[in-house]
């Protein structure tokens, strides 16, 4: 009986074929151990670092597509969730039999007077929260507060529909700010990870030249962009295959209307108050409300999972020890500098245009005139038309900076001066065309102003210390527009285009003013940005040796803990010392010094 071969070779001994391996190495005990224990002998290292930082390119990119794919669907569920029900709780007969005196237009108005009104104090706490949170986990908690509103519609009472709507007008500034924030953050570093050879030979300390991120700023800022213009075509989403199945068609709707588009008034006046022909199940509204809910938890994964952090845990510490009193105040203090208060009046104008598109040419000229039944359509030809537009402002590439936002503002302003002098009539159809032609004008001038100032914006600050300030800036002034739209909404179109014309010219005559200034070479202000105050006891893991206990770090000297490999010191004598403390042999560097790679003292 033939003995049976071991299943495994034993250690140390011949393999069947002979004392070498298929590579060559000989086996056994008198195998070389470097051989074995060694470098690869096909180790390419500069290969491998070429594809290190390849994957950190793509990690960049999906950090971008899921924060744009996040703030899409986000926005989106929003939106279409509060059109939904603004319209269903408009109808008489529905909030009669649904609600009976429970006095839903009184909660409808408390709720749109907490979305408007609360950003208004953001200023105050933006900052700090995104430096305490992080603007990864600011942007989460944003898009939480945003589920949460939506996830009380299930329940529509004074105290469910009321808080969350406060709660989410606080989360309106801190989520696009630290969006705008995020995506800057990306495109620095895409230009690192594209450029790891320069920054080798030029050191880690030292900063890349100004500008040298801006293409791929522009790029990823027109990529966010695209998909945020798309999240109002989301929004159409529950009106076009629920809703409108239960609306009346525009001969009951605007029987009473008499005059549309710049001679009317407020907003719908003798809009009928009955829209709804039947009124929808309630199972099919929480059908409709659970899709919305699930989509606003994709929005929260899609954040959680594929965002990566925007800055280093070192980058992150040092943004938190500049001292909370200091991070209040930054935002106050950086209006010295002049290129932002020229950019001011450009950044109200980019809150009024955003809500003119919805309420003024989406209302006041597109229902009014075409009917409730063809509000989504309008607003899909305006999401679409802006989305695609998006890609207009990689013009930035070839053409002066000045091109792309001048030239959103210039289709604004003929759009504007041609809409005050229209008033379409009511329950005539033959012009819908001309709606759908000025929707997607409309949406072509937002997005050449959205991607040109938030580009603008990136170039203009680029240090990371500022971006969140200046973002929160951009964001809060928006913010007050829309609060403005919101106590003027009974105005008369003129006034309302009036105003939106002022604006638009105010908001280029500034920029351009600005842009010359520049080229002067007008030094602006800005505000020092403090350095990082780092406490030892709070950050112990910065230190040489992060296990020791405060004890060993004091007395340990001598058992190998806390010093290390420095050299014993005597003790100093007791008494106040005359001087300051003479650089010892075994002074460790600052905890500042250890995170940026540095071994000095504190001063430079």
């Amino acid at each position: 009986m033939e003995a049976v071969p071991p299943l495994y070779r034993v250690a140390g001994t011949a393999g069947p074929q002979g004392d070498e391996d298929r590579l060559g190495v000989p086996d056994g005990p008198g195998a070389p151990l470097d051989e074995l224990v060694g470098a690869y002998p096909n180790y390419n290292e500069e290969e491998e670092e070429r594809r290190y930082y390849r994957r950190k390119r793509l990690g960049v990119l999906k950090n971008v597509l899921a924060a744009s794919a996040g703030g899409m669907l986000t926005y989106g569920v929003y939106l279409g969730l509060l059109q939904m029900q603004l319209i269903l709780h408009y109808d008489e007969t529905y909030r009669e039999v649904k609600y009976g005196n429970m006095g839903l237009p009184d909660i409808d108005s408390k709720m749109l007077m907490g979305i408007n009104v609360t950003p208004i104090a953001a200023l105050l706490y933006t900052p700090v929260l995104i430096r305490f949170f992080g603007t990864k986990w600011m942007m989460f908690l944003a898009v939480g507060i945003y589920a949460l509103f939506v996830s009380t519609n299930y329940w529509e009472r004074y105290y469910t529909l009321v808080p969350s709507a406060v709660a989410l007008g606080m989360a309106i500034v801190p989520l696009w700010a630290s969006m705008g924030n995020y995506i800057t953050r990306m495109a620095q570093k895409y230009y690192e990870y594209s450029h790891y050879k320069e920054r080798d030979e030029q050191g880690p300390q030292q900063r890349p030249p100004r500008g040298s991120h801006a293409p791929y700023l522009l790029v990823f800022q027109t990529i966010f962009y695209s998909f945020f213009h798309l999240s109002f075509a989301c929004a159409q989403l529950p009106m076009i295959y629920f809703l409108n199945h239960y609306l009346y068609d525009l001969n009951h709707t605007l029987y009473n209307v008499q005059s549309c588009g710049t001679d009317s008034q407020g907003i719908l006046l003798g809009f009928n108050k009955t829209v709804l022909r039947t009124l929808p199940r309630s199972g099919n509204l929480i059908v409709v409300e659970s899709v919305l809910m699930a989509v606003a938890f994709l929005a929260m994964l899609l954040v959680l999972g594929l965002c990566g952090a925007a800055y280093r845990p070192t980058e992150e510490i040092d943004l938190r020890s500049v001292g909370w009193g200091n991070i209040f105040q930054l935002p106050f203090k950086h209006v010295r500098d002049f290129r932002l208060r020229h950019l001011v009046p450009f950044f109200i104008y980019s809150g009024f245009e955003v809500l003119f598109a919805c309420t003024g040419l989406g209302l006041g000229y597109g229902v009014c005139s075409v009917g409730l039944e063809r509000l989504a359509y309008l607003l899909v030809a305006y999401s679409l038309g802006a989305s695609a537009s998006s890609i207009l402002g990689l013009l930035g590439l070839w053409l002066p900076r000045q091109v792309p936002l001048v030239g959103g503002a210039g289709v604004h302003l003929l759009l504007t001066l041609g809409l005050f002098f229209w008033a379409p009539a009511p329950r005539v159809l033959r012009h819908i065309w001309i709606l759908y032609v000025a929707a997607v004008l409309w949406g072509v001038g937002s997005a050449l102003n959205k991607t040109g100032l938030s580009t603008l914006l990136g170039i203009l600050y680029e240090d990371k210390e500022r971006q969140d300030f200046i973002f929160t800036i951009y964001h809060w002034w928006q913010a007050v527009a829309i609060f403005v739209v919101y106590l003027g909404s009974s105005l008369p179109m003129k006034a309302k285009l009036a105003v939106l014309l002022l604006t638009l010219v105010a908001a280029t005559a500034s920029y351009l003013w600005m842009e010359q200034k520049l080229r002067r070479g007008v030094v602006p202000r800005q505000p020092r940005i403090p350095r990082p105050q780092h406490k030892v006891r709070g950050y112990r893991y910065l230190e040489e040796n992060s296990d020791e206990s405060d004890a060993e770090g004091v007395h340990g000297g001598s058992s190998g803990g806390g010093l290390g490999d420095c050299v014993e010191e005597e003790a100093p004598p007791a008494g106040p010392r005359p001087g300051p403390e003479p650089a010892g042999l075994c002074r460790r560097p600052c905890p500042y010094k250890q995170a940026l790679g540095g071994d000095g003292p504190e001063e430079e």
